[in-house]
């Protein structure tokens, strides 16, 4: 289930507080701590590609167009 189906039974339930309850406590979606869904980019919000070192925590792309303005430069 996403959180998106998630959200939309609240809509649904708003009428019925405890079933409303039962169903939060049964269907959140867990928090996560390890896998891809944990690192974001901080720019464009993606998970792939990831550029974790130095504390950048950007995405491939987004560190393409950034790189000069951090102060990287390239080397041939």
């Amino acid at each position: 289930m996403t959180v998106k189906d998630y959200k939309k039974v609240f809509v649904q339930l708003q009428a019925k507080p405890q079933k409303l309850a039962k169903y939060k406590k049964h269907n959140t979606p867990k928090a996560r701590k390890i896998g891809k869904g944990v690192n974001r980019c901080r720019v464009c919000g993606s998970t792939r590609g990831m550029i974790g070192s130095y504390g950048l925590h950007l995405c491939r792309r987004c560190f393409r167009d950034m790189a000069k303005e951090i102060g990287f430069r390239k080397y041939d």
